[in-house]
């Protein structure tokens, strides 16, 4: 006797969903990170500069696997600016950062509450870190960086890309 179409599908359904999704894994596998634009009561924002990479940006980092972005995202400041949130950010938007790879996507979040209990220590990863005015960014503030800030403060265009 011949199952019938649909429910010959609707058997092999669960399988077929696991096959493809461990295919999709290796031929459209996908990064995903995740930043933060912390801003204090004076308006300045927290940017860090890394060891390994030239210029100021935003903190933040990639999202693990199991994490949820707000773990991730929670994870990261904590590491890189010892910033506790004490609320909930606003997500920002959601961008594709092709300068990294044509599958990497970066999660941006405005956190206005939270605390900083001490100032970070620099360490192998974070060799600088701060608060600054808008109209005071250092010189090498990435352009990601800088286009980010004219969106939340400028009222430019959100943009898809980072």
């Amino acid at each position: 006797m011949t199952m019938p179409l649909p429910r010959l599908r609707r058997a092999l359904e669960p399988v077929i969903r696991r096959v493809a999704h461990f295919y999709w894994r290796f031929a459209r596998a996908a990064t995903l990170g995740v930043r933060a634009m912390v801003i204090d009561g004076s308006g300045r924002v927290f940017l860090v500069k890394h060891s390994y990479v030239d210029g100021w940006h935003l903190p933040g980092g990639g999202v693990e696997t199991g994490e949820t972005l707000l773990t991730a995202l929670t994870r990261e400041l904590a590491e890189e600016g010892n910033i506790l949130l004490a609320g909930r950010p606003e997500l920002h938007g959601v961008f594709f950062n092709n300068r990294v790879s044509r599958r990497d996507h970066v999660a941006l979040y405005v956190v206005r509450d939270f605390r900083q209990d001490g100032r970070p220590v620099p360490n192998h990863e974070i060799i600088e870190h701060g608060f600054f005015a808008l109209d005071a960014l250092p010189a090498d503030t990435t352009s990601a960086t800088r286009a980010r800030l004219a969106e939340v403060f400028g009222g430019a265009a959100v943009s898809e890309l980072w």
